[in-house]
């Protein structure tokens, strides 16, 4: 009765959820709560937290990343230029290329690019710098189902036929390479999605989109520009006197040296697991847990040196690397990571802070050094924080999203082709290529100079390299397809000859416009994407040799095997039946 008129708090982990007025005595130890403002679904939430009491877990962050305003601003600055520049390069080397045809492309990428940003802006996307490379790869990629086409166009411009049959052919023989091409993009890019988080996801999304958009402007919307032009009489060219008679009547063989290719790439994969396991690769704080901490000095600094003054702060050595210009580093350590108490991380940036202040010509106090000034020349840019916990899981996720992509692309490959061959062929190649550039990061981690760590980024563009270099390999297992259904008495040999032959302008025009888009994000993207695009341009370069010289050999000699085992117990079912009738 004392308590009559006063409040009483109802506390869930420190945190008051409610605190009614005591109007009655409380009379065997039954009360109630009424009156208030309280809806249905707050009301049963606080009865739900009356019988739970204290939860046996309390919550506590395990992974956090905070970018400055500056680094941020920067960063963005950075991603622009390189989307401008990229843009510019691929509406430029269309129209020179495809001379008429090529102003269509670049119409559709227009196009694309519009609604892409208006995808986005819909969806509430927020426009991050992986977001900005998702956007430019995009470009490059677009252009893959213009090049296509207009290949598909010159041949039958060369076939004698009429421009309004050229369009019409060229875009129904090009539609089943399209999708096929493109759904498994989209399918890896969905994967990085699910297992992503974060800048990852952002990269993902931007990819996904502009893909599917893609096929919308390329196949629809090109389409009906060709259509008017027809309509209004206008000439329809798809490349200049320099160029529409390049990559005709090639006649490589490719099968033949097919084993001598195997032990090149085998030669190349055994370098890099030697690197691997000598010098191992450096993996990111994403999969071995700690702090990070990119900060930017007035000079010039010794990361040798600043190593040495962080360890007797720390009282353990952190890793200390060059990030960017020389005066930008990049510090990770370990140091109080599994201190569960809220001071801790201030305690480590404080640490941290004591370590480095007299590295810099001018003075700044510890505000100053954390501030979040948009205008902040020195001091720490960005931080990051992930728990050891979560980081064992991030390395099985990662695995687990490049192993489900890799059975989704066999899977898919096998029932569109109705032939597992195919699958086993694309699948190795895959490999293949993801063993060549892990090796790459193993031999050149700590020699180029920019990060070269092992993370989720690093894991996207192996997913990425992994869809580009699928979406190669579909387009000549769609030709060799065609082939054999056309000329079914001839050797396989020679239709493979004859498929890759004839999509090598595909192949050189693609992934010329996106090494080129690449070179752009790595020379103008920033530091942050330097290790990402330098993996992807392995990636394209090795997925362009590999869909060549790795795949369809392969899948050739896997052919040529269950032929021979075929052929093989029909010999032996014959004998048997002419023993039965002895």
């Amino acid at each position: 009765g004392d308590n009559i008129g006063k409040q009483i708090a109802i506390v869930l982990d420190g945190y008051v959820r409610s605190y009614p007025n005591v109007n009655t005595e409380i009379p065997n130890g039954m009360s109630s709560i009424s009156g208030g403002e309280m809806t249905v679904e707050e009301a049963l939430d606080l009865a739900n937290i009356l019988k739970a009491g204290k939860l046996p877990a309390p919550a506590r962050i395990v992974q956090e990343e905070v970018v400055g305003p500056s680094l941020g601003r920067e960063s963005i600055r950075s991603g622009l230029l390189s989307f401008i520049i990229a843009f510019v390069i691929v509406l430029l080397y269309m129209a020179v290329y495809y001379n008429r045809a090529g102003n269509v492309a670049d119409i559709a990428l227009f196009a694309n690019i519009f609604f892409l940003f208006g995808v986005m802006a819909s969806i509430g996307a927020v426009l991050t710098l992986p977001g900005i490379a998702g956007i430019v790869l995009t470009l490059a990629m677009a252009v893959d189902s213009n090049v296509i086409i207009y290949e598909r166009m010159r041949e039958e411009i060369r076939a004698g036929k009429g421009m309004r049959l050229v369009v019409k052919d060229g875009f129904r023989h090009a539609y089943s390479a399209i999708i096929d091409s493109h759904v498994t993009t989209i399918l890896t890019g969905i994967v990085l999605y699910v297992f992503g988080s974060g800048p990852v996801q952002g990269f993902a999304t931007t990819l996904v989109i502009g893909l599917l958009l893609s096929l919308f402007t390329a196949v629809f919307l090109a389409r009906l520009l060709f259509e008017s032009m027809l309509d209004h009489n206008m000439k329809i060219t798809v490349g200049n006197k320099y160029t529409i008679n390049a990559f005709t009547n090639l006649n490589f063989d490719f099968v033949k040296p097919r084993k001598k290719m195997y032990i090149v790439s085998a030669v190349i994969i055994a370098i890099g697991l030697v690197f691997i396991g000598i010098r191992g690769l450096d993996p990111g704080i994403d999969f071995t847990g700690g702090r990070s901490y990119i900060v930017r000095f007035d000079k010039n600094v010794s990361t040798n040196a600043l190593r040495e003054s962080l360890r007797q702060q720390f009282g353990e050595s952190p890793e200390v690397k060059t990030y960017g210009p020389m005066n930008q580093v990049k510090i990770t350590t370990k140091f109080l990571i599994d201190d569960r108490s809220i001071s801790a991380d201030s305690i480590v940036s404080i640490t941290l802070f004591e370590g480095i202040k007299d590295f810099n010509n001018t003075k700044i106090s510890y505000k100053e050094f954390k501030s979040n000034d948009p205008g902040k020349i020195i001091g720490e840019l960005s931080s990051q924080r992930i728990d050891p916990a979560i980081s064992y899981a991030l390395i099985w996720q990662a695995v687990f999203a490049v192993g489900l992509s890799l059975i989704i692309i066999f899977i898919y490959i096998a029932v569109r082709f109705k032939k597992w061959q195919y699958g086993l062929g694309g699948v190795m190649a895959l490999f293949h290529d993801t063993l060549i550039i892990m090796g790459m990061f193993a031999i050149f981690h700590g020699v180029l100079p920019f990060n070269m760590e092992v993370d989720q980024s690093f894991i996207a563009a192996i997913l990425t390299v992994i869809g580009y270099s699928i979406m190669d390999t579909v387009i000549i297992f769609d030709r060799i397809r065609e082939y054999t259904t056309l000329y079914p008495k001839r050797d396989l040999a020679v239709n493979i000859n004859g498929a890759i032959n004839s999509t090598l302008g595909r192949t050189v025009n693609t992934s010329g416009t996106t090494i080129l888009t690449l070179m752009v994000i790595f020379i103008f993207g920033g530091e942050v994407l330097r290790g990402f695009t330098f993996a992807m341009l392995i990636g394209v370069l090795v997925g362009t040799y590999s869909s060549i010289y790795v795949a369809t050999p392969i899948s050739y000699d896997v052919f040529s095997w269950s032929k021979r085992l075929k052929e093989k117990k029909e010999k032996e079912k014959a004998k048997v039946k002419t023993k039965r009738r002895r």
